[in-house]
């Protein structure tokens, strides 16, 4: 008996691509982690956590355990629509979705915007899970470049107005990380912000902005898409994963109602209830302003360290953005093939992610890697750029 023969014929097709994670990397032990897309263990609340629960069950006794869980949790549902406001994004209850991390706010919208006929426009590179996502849904993309300004919408409106003189179909849905992207760090300018937005209406497309990492600027916080859509255009997808803790799970879609109302048909009741109860704890008795200003000067200092490490012992060897926040430096070695290259740097102890997870075509990122910052300390962020180094010229010799 085949099981697969049982498949959809859809789940057969996705079941083509490559296996999700496969560009997580087996990291010896002892290795420095300049691959990790997570937040600095030092800055991961784990005290206030721990106080939140406590208050949780002090005042709610069994309630937080049921599946209706906590009266918290319709306000976890404000407290993030509150931030959102702060940030210029103002939406109604019926607006905002709560999801399990940001990942399954992007497969759900998937999941009702996109089947086999569909186009979606992304950016290249792009982060990986997305790109997965995407995969499981349809395979026709338009690849736009991105650059030291982010992505590339001269280069989208050239794309779609041949597209429409041809009669070929046009993408219903466009899919960006405007501000620090992942995996290049860049930022969507204030002027191709703008540019993107009347794209989307001249050619009536959705966009999903995935804002990951938005509220971590070094400097002021670019403008998000959704604050500047007065159309319903846009998906504003968000996370608390790299503000306060991934395992949390905590993630929300915000836009035009009738999404919504789809989305949460096929979230059902797959929340958390414990976890959202302790999100709102948490965030009422944190000042959150606060914490921010820490994190941000704490991943500034990290970057700072990196691209100074990068100038002392790969400079001639290696080109970079600066990011103006987030977590990532994207760093192209030319002439070198970085898969290749991570089992030599592996040897010597440092771990990143080479650069062709995060392209349609893998072919297009050999020379590329992406280097976190926000895992690994300054001490082991010296010691892996300085390994990284040996590695790489190791190879060119």
């Amino acid at each position: 008996m085949s099981i697969e023969s049982f498949f959809s014929e859809n789940i057969k097709s996705a079941l083509k691509s490559n296996p999700p994670g496969e560009w997580m990397t087996k990291v010896p032990a002892g290795c420095i982690r300049l691959n990790s897309g997570y937040p600095s263990p030092t800055h991961v609340p784990v005290m206030p956590l721990k106080t939140a629960v406590a208050k949780l069950f002090e005042e709610e006794q069994d309630l937080p355990l049921h599946y209706l869980g906590s009266p918290r949790i319709t306000k976890l549902k404000e407290q993030i629509q509150k931030r959102l406001a702060e940030r210029g994004i103002h939406v109604s209850e019926e607006e905002l979705l709560i999801t399990s991390g940001a990942c399954q706010a992007i497969d759900l919208i998937a999941r009702i915007l996109i089947d086999d006929k569909t186009i979606v426009a992304i950016e290249t590179p792009t982060y990986m899970e997305a790109l997965e996502i995407f995969q499981n849904y349809t395979k026709s993309f338009i690849s736009i470049p991105v650059d030291k300004y982010g992505f590339d919408t001269n280069r989208l409106e050239e794309v779609l107005a041949e597209r429409k003189s041809k009669g070929l179909t046009l993408p219903r849905l466009l899919y960006t990380i405007p501000t620090f992207q992942n995996p290049t760090g860049t930022t969507l300018t204030a002027e191709r912000r703008q540019h993107l937005l009347e794209l989307a209406a001249k050619y009536n497309f959705l966009i999903l902005e995935d804002d990951a990492y938005g509220e971590l600027s070094f400097n002021k916080c670019p403008i998000p898409l959704k604050a500047l859509d007065r159309e319903d255009r846009v998906l504003h997808v968000g996370s608390l994963s790299k503000v306060v803790a991934p395992g949390l799970r905590i993630g929300w879609a915000a836009g035009a109602s009738e999404l919504i109302t789809a989305l949460a048909w096929f979230k059902k009741d797959l929340g958390h209830p414990f976890s959202h109860a302790t999100t709102a704890t948490f965030l009422e008795i944190t000042d959150f302003e606060k914490r921010l200003k820490t994190l941000r000067d704490a991943y500034q200092e990290k970057c700072t360290v990196l691209i100074s490490s990068l100038e002392q012992y790969l400079s001639e060897l290696v080109s970079w953005y600066v990011p103006e926040g987030g977590y990532f430096v994207w760093v192209k070695i030319p002439g070198v093939d970085t898969a290749q290259l991570l089992t030599q740097a592996l040897v010597e102890g440092v771990a990143f992610v080479p650069g062709k997870y995060f392209f349609l075509n893998q072919k297009d990122g050999t020379e590329f890697i992406r280097l976190s910052f926000s895992y690994a300390d300054e001490k082991e962020i010296v010691e892996g750029i300085k390994k990284l180094g040996k590695a790489v010229k190791s190879i060119l010799v």
